[in-house]
């Protein structure tokens, strides 16, 4: 907890001391809520409390826009005070801080908590949401206006996406207004979660079981298959598939689809079994455990790994998808064992007996991971506590996705 400037610290070197910029942005303080407010509700000790009463005041008094609305992207301390530094807004960033606010309000009935929540919720309907094709766009202006027609770089956010959508910012608003909707059944809401579950399940995510990381307005996949292997590799990050992404959003749909209470939702389950199944048939390392980063399906329906690191958040996604697998598939055997040997996987290779805390990627991808930083403004611990506290009611027999 900061509190010199309020909210959090940000950045935290490998011994957990203080060290680096100590941003404070958005997705990282909203995150901070979350984890704090579900921690309170799992343990039950008023300490967790104050610290997401702490990060909501945060939020609500700096980080929200009182001159148009939304949450500001991203701050840095200057002397003695903080600076605005984004030039934009996100709907990705301005989804967890719906996600923070909806759960610290289910732990705390902090009804304040509940009507910025909202507030954010009309804001993005209002300046993100697109009527004509359905979802979200991701960057916008200040004001909340869209980019479709900006030519120049003016220094904005994410600025490569402003004519497209993306699965990112789909997922984690499909995950955001899932929890909203627990505590605020609203009509509208329900809408586009319904809205959010169809697009992400049937359209961002291909036939094979995998996302599209971007896609145009009207839903048109980007593709770099065509393009020069110097290009398509220098623009590896926009256009590849995530075997993270792919295993967490098995989960978050299951959770939608719970949420909004779809009886024997055959189609979302078995959709969710699909891109587990295509994680693990080639995304997975067969003999350490854990999942590679990202591959790539050329065009002549060739695929390779292209990245093999095993990045912290994406082993905790796939502990929690890997035993969800295993409860609502029983007669399949091999999720039990592979979530064991995820588990193996995740304490040999992430886990730091020494200092605490998860490293950024598996050690044996990057033996230097041991020293680098436990804590930055992208790394944060809500992938790790949401993962735990899961397969610790999966195994107690409690999960409320699979225990009704």
């Amino acid at each position: 907890m900061d509190s010199v400037h309020g909210g959090f610290w940000s950045d935290f070197n490998f011994k957990w001391k203080k060290e680096s910029k100590q941003h404070k942005m958005l997705v990282s303080q909203a995150r901070h809520v979350w984890t704090t407010a579900t921690l309170s509700m799992y343990y039950k000790d008023p300490a967790y409390d104050q610290m997401a009463q702490h990060g909501f005041e945060f939020l609500r008094d700096v980080m929200w826009d009182k001159a148009y609305g939304g949450f500001h992207t991203l701050f840095e301390i200057d002397n003695d005070s903080l600076k605005l530094v984004s030039k934009g807004k996100s709907a990705y960033g301005n989804s967890f801080a719906i996600y923070g606010l909806a759960t610290f309000y289910k732990a705390s009935k902090n009804t304040a908590a509940l009507e910025l929540a909202k507030k954010t919720f009309h804001w993005l309907e209002n300046h993100s949401h697109d009527s004509i094709y359905g979802g979200y766009f991701d960057v916008m202006a200040q004001n909340g206006d869209w980019l479709l027609e900006q030519e120049e770089d003016l220094g904005y956010d994410n600025f490569i996406r402003k004519n497209w959508k993306d699965q990112n910012s789909s997922i984690h608003l499909l995950e955001s207004f899932t929890a909203l909707y627990e505590v605020w059944p609203n009509k509208l809401l329900k809408k586009r979660l319904q809205e959010l579950l169809v697009l992400v399940r049937d359209t961002i995510t291909s036939d094979k079981g995998y996302l599209y990381l971007h896609q145009e307005r009207d839903w048109t996949p980007v593709s770099f298959k065509d393009s020069s292997e110097t290009y398509r590799k220098d623009n590896f990050y926009l256009d590849h598939i995530s075997f993270g992404h792919d295993v967490e959003t098995a989960f978050l749909l299951l959770e939608a689809s719970h949420q909004l209470k779809i009886i024997n939702d055959s189609i979302t389950r078995r959709k969710a079994k699909k891109m587990v199944d295509h994680a693990l048939d080639w995304g997975w390392d067969h003999e350490k455990g854990g999942f590679y980063d990202g591959g790539y399906y050329h065009m002549d329906g060739t695929r390779k790994i292209e990245n093999e690191a095993k990045v912290w958040w994406a082993e905790a996604e796939a502990l929690n998808s890997l035993l969800l697998m295993a409860a609502l598939f029983p007669e399949e055997k091999r999720y039990a064992s592979l979530f064991k040997k995820q588990w193996e996987y995740i304490s040999n290779n992430l886990i730091d007996t020494e200092y605490g805390g998860w490293y950024v990627e598996g050690l044996d991808t990057d033996p230097d991971a041991k020293t680098k930083a436990k804590a930055h403004i992208w790394k944060v611990n809500y992938h790790n506590i949401r993962s735990l506290i899961n397969v610790i009611h999966m195994i107690k027999g409690d999960f409320q996705l699979i225990s009704h």
